[in-house]
């Protein structure tokens, strides 16, 4: 049992696009639902696969991975940037990133924490979908979100952490 050794593909923020749905029931007052992320790759399936697979060719499942926001600038000004990563929880390795307004995101971790609140969110308080044009590639159902400032530290008011989770 080792690990396999894979020349990565290089894989530019720009290939990425992100879209959120199902948020916007928290401004209106709407019923709770579950918020989606979805992470658009423009490039090659087997590339992102590649990204998405850890030891001995196995997916990597949701609690294998952990979604991040790095912001650029002031989390209180909308016009501040940052950078959304996906990442391999046991390696640290950098599955994939992109660029995205962090008000944006911002708002969806608000969805998702309000959902956690108001429902028993036994499946996670958010999905992640990795998609290659448009088709589904990976879904996770997580329960963390975390969000640094720009100069690394933890935002904890501002991130998705789980009751009991001590990090």
């Amino acid at each position: 049992m080792g690990y396999r050794t894979v020349e990565r593909t290089q894989m530019r923020r720009e290939d990425f696009t992100l879209d959120v749905s199902d948020v916007e029931w928290v401004e209106t007052g709407g019923d709770p639902k579950r918020p989606t992320v979805t992470i658009d790759f423009d490039g090659s399936r087997t590339d992102l696969d590649e990204r998405l697979t850890g030891p001995e060719d196995v997916a990597l499942d949701a609690d294998e991975t952990d979604v991040t926001l790095r912001l650029q600038g002031n989390p209180d000004d909308p016009a501040t940037t940052g950078v959304v990563a996906v990442t391999d929880r046991v390696t640290g390795g950098l599955l994939l990133e992109l660029d995205e307004d962090a008000d944006d995101v911002l708002r969806f971790v608000r969805a998702a924490r309000a959902y956690g609140e108001r429902t028993d969110a036994a499946e996670g308080g958010y999905r992640v979908v990795i998609a290659v044009d448009g088709e589904p590639v990976r879904t996770y159902a997580k329960e963390t979100f975390l969000v640094y400032s720009e100069d690394g530290d933890l935002l904890r008011s501002r991130s998705l952490i789980p009751g009991g989770v001590e990090l």
